[in-house]
């Protein structure tokens, strides 16, 4: 992974897959198996690319939780 934009963190955690067979489910809670597949076998250009790439690290390096343990509510 080449640079971390903290702010990706929030968009793994609210926003959803557009398409596919995991069409709808947050980012974060995507299964391992698919988002190394979508590494393996090419990234989607673009931001959900991106995103999918720095998912790849967080789950390699077992940070999900770190993910969902943000709190998204305004102080």
């Amino acid at each position: 992974m080449n640079q971390f934009n903290p702010s990706s963190l929030i968009k793994l955690r609210t926003t959803k897959m557009p398409y596919g067979k995991y069409q709808g489910v947050t980012l974060i809670d995507l299964p391992e198996p698919y988002v190394v597949w979508y590494y393996d076998n090419g990234l989607p250009k673009g931001e959900l690319g991106r995103l999918l790439s720095e998912l790849y690290e967080i789950k390699l390096n077992g940070l999900e939780s770190l993910v969902k343990s943000l709190n998204l509510e305004s102080p």
